[in-house]
């Protein structure tokens, strides 16, 4: 099902929302969600100040979506030389299972491939990390064209997202930019 979702680049008004929005997906349990990651991980995923310095890079992007009138998700795109990375993407909990996280996933990957390829005509690769132990949140991305590259990363202590409360590690995965699932 389509939603009438409109698209625009976050702002830093957005910043407390955006906080609001990206905690209440992956550290709350609400409903319908299946993003959350509150039996893996405590403590904020993110916080103002983050944010505001990754809205401040210039190699990044955080797109907003919006469904009458109401921010219910968010992507954001970190551009390397050979890839972009996916990140920060969240639904709102009351909107998840109906779509939404396809039709942003698929936004920001026409958005590389129609609008940043001028840009960085060298791009080949999306890349994500994903928790290890989130075999549902795998299983979706290979259904969207994602693959495990077999790189495994351990939890980022140091970044300050959460600290875990399971045996996490992050494990990458890929798909060429040209793919259109």
């Amino acid at each position: 099902m389509k939603h009438q979702l409109r698209f625009r680049p976050a702002q830093i008004l957005d910043i407390q929302k955006l906080v609001d929005l990206i905690n209440c997906a992956y550290r709350q349990q609400q409903g319908n969600s299946w993003t959350s990651e509150v039996q893996m991980v405590t403590g904020a995923r993110i916080n103002a100040e983050q944010l505001a310095q990754m809205l401040s890079a210039d190699h990044f992007k955080l797109f907003v979506a919006e469904y009458a009138e109401e921010m219910v998700g968010c992507i954001g795109l970190t551009f390397q030389p050979l890839a972009v990375e996916i990140g920060t993407f969240c639904i709102a909990p009351k909107m998840q299972n109906q779509g939404i996280g396809r039709e942003v996933l698929d936004f920001a990957e026409r958005y590389v491939r129609d609008d940043m390829r001028s840009i960085y005509p060298d791009l080949t690769y999306f890349v994500m990390w994903v928790l290890s132990v989130r075999q549902e949140l795998i299983a979706y991305y290979e259904r969207c064209g994602y693959q495990p590259t077999g790189l495994i990363d351990d939890y980022p202590l140091s970044a300050n997202v959460g600290t875990p409360i399971i045996d996490l590690h992050l494990i990458e995965m890929k798909k060429n930019i040209a793919d259109r699932i």
